[in-house]
């Protein structure tokens, strides 16, 4: 649906007879939901609230039920005295009136203990109200859907997940014909460093890790959600064995890969059992900023991620300084396959993997764009330009994170994202 950010740019019919469509997803993919859907989602948020609301109740009541108990024998010793008072005023003595005073003053507290039990009639009353509403939008939309069983309603999802899978699968990769405007999600640090989200892991982990600065380091910190990266709190802090080199760092299922300090190797470090899984010298590979990014910074070796896997960007000297990009295996660090892009590392600003393409900018400064791109499948390249606003004027690290679809880079002691836009060629055969 075009309200939901979906533009069909072509549609033909191709000499077999098949369909071909052209389209771009939107920044933020959506899939729209029917209204039964959206009022089960609200009733079921509901029925988790009233959950919640009970849980506290019950917490509540058993606390203040154990205060009562605790207060029963002073309220039957007082009761008692009391008895005794009344039968004979002549035995209620100074001494036997202040005891008394004294009971009273023990049994106070138990005042806004039962204030709580009061109102927790009333929250009780409104609880069983909307219980009651629930299960009156619940039998609505049961006799609305009566007209399907289960096992019927089973199947049709299951083959709606297996559609929307397919056609995600033929949406996964594309050109990249455009990057949004920057989106600061905090500034802090020095001018130059590094930050990431995971590559692969489900979107339920959120963790950030961040790496101020570009040689020597080994402080890398690691936020629970980028809320707490925001705020700058709930983190823990790994410290490597070796030091890092440049800024081209990449997290990988839950493993960090970066180049070690005055060395073309590269290094595995696992955050879980913190140590090193594996390192491995990439063959020829430049470094101490024999062939860094235009900025410089021993930025010679850069890892990155994209829905192909994990890849080494940098140059040797039999490649003549031109950017070389090697697939790699993210169990061992062997080099799988390279490339030879013929494009000058030290004209770069920076570089990313996109669908097995490498972008390239131009330069770090303001009014860099994305100027030449590199396809791995075909081993062919040409030169783009596609605008790409540095807001901060110095860029020192820019990464494409295929699960989340954006590009984060650090820009001048700034963490920023942008959204990118890709262009998808969509062959079908009418079955989706």
């Amino acid at each position: 649906s075009p309200d939901e950010g979906w533009q069909v740019y072509t549609s033909a019919q191709a000499p077999d007879g098949k369909c071909l469509c052209t389209a771009v997803i939107p920044v933020q993919g959506t899939c729209s939901r029917d209204l039964r859907s959206h009022q089960l989602r609200q009733l079921t948020e509901k029925v988790q609230n009233i959950s919640q609301s009970m849980e506290v109740l019950d917490l509540r009541t058993y606390r203040d039920l154990q205060y009562v108990r605790n207060t029963e024998s002073l309220m039957k010793g007082l009761d008692s005295r009391l008895k005794v008072a009344a039968e004979s005023q002549k035995s209620l003595n100074t001494k036997s009136f202040q005891e008394l005073k004294d009971k009273m003053t023990e049994l106070l507290p138990l005042l806004p203990v039962l204030d709580q039990y009061k109102a927790d009639t009333r929250l009780i009353v409104h609880l069983k109200e909307e219980v009651r509403n629930l299960s009156g939008n619940l039998l609505a939309i049961q006799e609305e859907m009566g007209a399907y069983d289960y096992e019927e309603l089973q199947q049709r999802v299951l083959m709606l997940e297996a559609r929307l899978h397919a056609c995600m699968q033929k949406l996964g990769c594309g050109k990249l014909t455009g990057v949004s405007n920057p989106i600061t999600i905090r500034a802090s640090g020095s001018r130059f460093g590094s930050w990431m989200t995971d590559t692969m892991t489900p979107s339920t982990d959120s963790r950030v890790w961040y790496m101020d600065g570009y040689y020597k380091g080994r402080r890398v910190l690691e936020f629970r959600t980028m809320n707490d990266f925001v705020t700058g709190q709930n983190f823990v802090q790994h410290l490597l064995p070796h030091p890092w080199a440049g800024t081209g760092h990449v997290v990988f299922n839950g493993s960090l890969y970066y180049n070690k300090y005055q060395s073309n190797i590269a290094v595995k470090y696992h955050f879980r059992s913190r140590s090193v899984l594996v390192q491995r010298s990439l063959a020829g590979a430049g470094y101490n900023n024999t062939f860094p990014y235009s900025w410089g910074g021993f930025s010679d070796i850069d890892f990155m991620v994209d829905e192909n896997g994990l890849w080494a960007v940098y140059t040797t000297n039999q490649n003549a300084g031109n950017i070389v990009v090697s697939r790699v295996d993210p169990q061992t660090l062997e080099v799988l396959r390279s490339w030879d892009t013929g494009y000058p590392k030290r004209s770069a600003g920076e570089s990313f993997m996109i669908c097995g393409t490498l972008y390239v900018t131009n330069s770090h400064l303001a009014g860099a764009k994305i100027y030449f791109a590199y396809y791995t499948n075909t081993s062919s390249y040409e030169y783009t330009d596609i605008p790409f606003h540095n807001q901060y004027s110095h860029i020192s690290m820019l990464d494409y994170n295929p699960r989340e679809r954006v590009l984060y880079t650090w820009n001048n002691g700034h963490q920023v994202i942008y959204n990118v836009t890709l262009f998808h060629v969509i062959k079908t055969s009418g079955e989706l």
